[in-house]
């Protein structure tokens, strides 16, 4: 008699390291719609919804692609050096609910 593990049904991905040293960008199949307060991030694939509640942290969201790493990113957009741990800890958070992903810099 032999036994079979049952197979999962909707897994997450796995889990992703964040690394603000590496370059990032808001994921593909994410949506960002501005608020007064800020934003609202909705992934289409996980249905995760998210509130970005600073109007500085969506702008640092849309600017991930354009710099090497978020610690460029947040330099770029101007983020008080005293406020950037909480920056990099709202980003891996995004990143921990695929808001954000990792991106390739070009060769």
């Amino acid at each position: 008699m032999t036994t079979t593990e049952p197979a999962a049904v909707d897994q997450d991905p796995p889990a992703v390291v964040f690394d603000p040293a590496l370059p990032w960008q808001r994921a593909r199949s994410v949506a960002m719609r501005p608020e007064p307060f800020g934003a609202l991030v909705y992934h289409f694939g996980n249905r995760k919804l998210s509130f970005l509640k600073s109007k500085l942290l969506v702008s640092v969201v849309e600017a991930l692609e354009h710099h090497e790493s978020v610690h460029a990113t947040l330099a770029a957009c101007a983020v008080p050096e005293a406020q950037r741990p909480a920056y990099v800890k709202a980003l891996a958070d995004l990143s921990r609910s695929q808001m954000i992903e990792p991106r390739e810099l070009p060769a």
